[in-house]
């Protein structure tokens, strides 16, 4: 099975006319964000790999197959998201914080 590798922002163009509103300004929590860059991924292809450096086809493939269920879905679904917006220099900000813990 061949499937056709998007970006992000392909994808974003296709789920605007699909995608339910959402909050213009969510508050994130500071706890999920630092989850995000110090949780490695438990399995597939990039299994070790922080959820924070997944490569984009990777979330997007998921975002079309459906992410895991559970506490690591929501966080993979959180890193879409964030890379969907292009707001990677948060994640990358608190890479440097978790590297100094």
């Amino acid at each position: 099975m061949k499937w056709k590798s998007r970006s992000i922002r392909e994808n974003k163009v296709d789920n605007k006319q699909t995608s339910n509103p959402t909050p213009q300004n969510p508050v994130p929590d500071p706890r999920v964000l630092m989850e995000i860059v110090e949780m490695r991924m438990p399995f597939g292809r990039y299994k070790g790999q922080r959820l924070s450096d997944l490569p984009e086809p990777y979330l997007v493939w998921f975002s079309q197959q459906g992410f895991p269920k559970g506490k690591l879905g929501q966080l993979m679904e959180t890193v879409y998201v964030i890379k969907l917006n292009g707001l990677n220099h948060i994640l990358a900000e608190l890479k440097c914080i978790a590297q100094d813990r």
